[in-house]
């Protein structure tokens, strides 16, 4: 030590507030010494000569090396322990991200998306409680309660539809808003009720509904004037059944409502009057008559026809098909599922309950809490905590369930509408330029490079501008030529931008990824498909 080491036995420290300013490096109380000249130091001629004076310093004590006597096993341990612990990481790594395997163990019921659709006060919601009721998932107090209500508020006919109709405004004009979402069983199969809005201001939320079903029931009004308006230009009849092919729903069960009604009182010649106006435009949409489309007469109100015969035969006895749960239990086409593909879901709602919980419905693949997946497109990895298939809670969901996960790894802000679930092995493309096969339905100007409009694909909501118009197609041949616009009732490869890249597939690879609809002005103006992705943003997952 030096001089200035630490005293113990120093008496207190009193502060001098009349001290002058402490400067680094000096003297405390006294003026600085002036700096001695330097001494030039002789430098070494090599490295390895040592300096003068460095032999008299003190050594500086290097602990000691573990000495060899150290047991064998201790030091293998230590030199194979890195090693072990990055093979551990490897397989850790390999195991977190492994795909799970659909095993049919034979509890799993066939799942089938149901979306009703038509004109504004056909009675698609009446109908669907009614089937609520019929198959016991809404019992009678409930619907004495909501009948009681319903006549207080002189809406005494709207009870049944108060089952799927759930919220105040909804109650109170009679109109759904959004797509309601109910579920009931048979002994054989699983089906969720999307009760999507007629009202033509909600569009919108019906295409969301249209997209996650597999088979649409159109149900028309057979009342006197009301199948009129809902059919003839301007009505919503004709764009729903549209919306739903361009959906990919390959069966439509066509329900004629309200055959109960005075001015109509089950009349079979009302009933084929509306077949005979009806089943040319849904030939025109591409829907098969003899193979899509099946016609059964009924009333919501009554549930004549939904579940049993009405015992009265003046009430439509002349009808000798299925009754409408008869018909989709039993003689409804099975539906084709891919179980073990890469797994696809598409998002499309999101709410925050005790975390991040994600509404969807699965395209496909299958899913088992505790797994790892990615949301594309912003490639973030989360892990499925809680899983609902229908409000129920279970450990998997497979392709066509309806589900709820909630997921950790994610902030609600974080996820949007359209996003999509994958497996992360097999991510699904992200772009924003894509070439499409577009049929123009209904637009008074032509379409040419630079035409903006609103784009539906899945459950996303994109703006897109038409970039480029590659080529017309002749509708039968599909010859194609080179055009420079496009114009109503004509089909063309058209590219596409839009602002932000968004997840989609082409139409070959997984067609609910790869069809889509323009809007423009509130109005469908064309419906297409996906046939290239250009620049696409498919990578591994971080």
């Amino acid at each position: 030590m030096d001089g200035r080491g630490f005293n113990p036995n120093a008496p207190a420290f009193v502060p001098n507030f009349n001290a002058p300013v402490f400067v680094p490096g000096q003297t405390w109380g006294a003026p600085p010494p002036p700096p001695p000249a330097p001494v030039p130091e002789p430098q070494p001629e090599s490295w390895d000569e040592e300096m003068p004076g460095e032999g008299a310093a003190e050594p500086i004590e290097i602990p000691e090396p573990v000495k060899e006597s150290a047991p064998a096993a201790v030091q293998a341990a230590a030199s194979a322990a890195p090693t072990e612990k990055r093979e551990d990481a490897v397989q850790a790594l390999g195991k977190k991200f492994e795909r799970a395997v659909y095993v049919d163990d034979g509890t799993h019921k066939e799942h089938v998306n149901i979306v009703f659709i038509g004109h504004v006060d056909a009675g698609k919601s009446t109908i669907g409680g009614q089937l609520m009721f019929l198959t016991g998932m809404v019992d009678k107090r409930t619907l004495e309660k909501y009948e009681k209500e319903a006549k207080e508020k002189g809406r005494e006919t709207w009870y049944l539809s108060w089952a799927l109709d759930t919220n105040e405004e909804e109650r109170e004009k009679g109109k759904t808003v959004e797509c309601g979402r109910a579920y009931f069983e048979t002994e054989k199969k699983h089906f969720t009720i999307l009760d999507a809005p007629g009202h033509k201001s909600y569009v919108p939320n019906m295409i969301n509904g249209a997209n996650q079903a597999d088979l649409a029931v159109l149900v028309i009004s057979a009342r006197k004037g009301e199948f009129e308006t809902g059919f003839d230009r301007g009505g919503q009849t004709r764009e729903h059944a549209m919306l739903v092919k361009t959906a990919g729903v390959k069966h439509l069960v066509i329900l004629v409502n309200k055959m109960d009604d005075p001015s109509v009182a089950w009349d079979e010649e009302r009933w084929k009057e509306i077949q005979e106006r009806l089943t040319p435009y849904l030939r025109k949409c591409g829907f098969n008559p003899k193979t899509d489309i099946t016609y059964i007469p009924c009333s919501g109100l009554t549930g004549a026809f939904l579940k049993d015969r009405p015992e009265n035969s003046d009430q439509g006895g002349w009808y000798t098909g299925p009754c409408f749960i008869e018909y989709i239990d039993n003689m409804l086409p099975s539906i084709s599922r891919d179980f073990n593909g890469p797994v696809r879901c598409i998002v499309h709602d999101k709410y925050s309950e005790m975390g991040t919980v994600v509404i969807g419905k699965m395209e496909s693949g299958c899913v088992v809490k505790g797994q790892n997946l990615v949301i594309m497109p912003n490639r973030t990895v989360v892990q499925v905590m809680q899983i609902w298939s229908d409000e129920v809670e279970t450990d998997r969901v497979v392709c066509g369930d309806n589900i709820r996960f909630k997921l950790k790894g994610v902030e609600e802000a974080e996820v949007q509408n359209g996003f999509i679930i994958c497996s992360p092995d097999a991510l699904c493309s992200v772009a924003k330029v894509f070439d499409a096969e577009v049929l123009i339905l209904e637009h008074k100007s032509i379409i040419a490079p630079g035409y903006s409009c609103v784009m539906h694909i899945q459950s996303a909501i994109e703006e897109v501008i038409v970039k480029n118009v590659i080529c017309t197609m002749d509708k039968k041949t599909n010859e194609k030529k080179k055009a420079r616009f496009v114009k109503q009732d004509e089909k063309a490869i058209l590219r596409f931008e839009s602002s932000e890249a968004f997840c989609l597939e082409p139409f070959k690879v997984l067609p609910q990824l790869g069809r889509f609809t323009l809007r423009d002005e509130g109005k469908t103006i064309a419906i297409g498909k996906v046939v290239k992705v250009v620049g696409s943003g498919t990578t591994e997952a971080n």
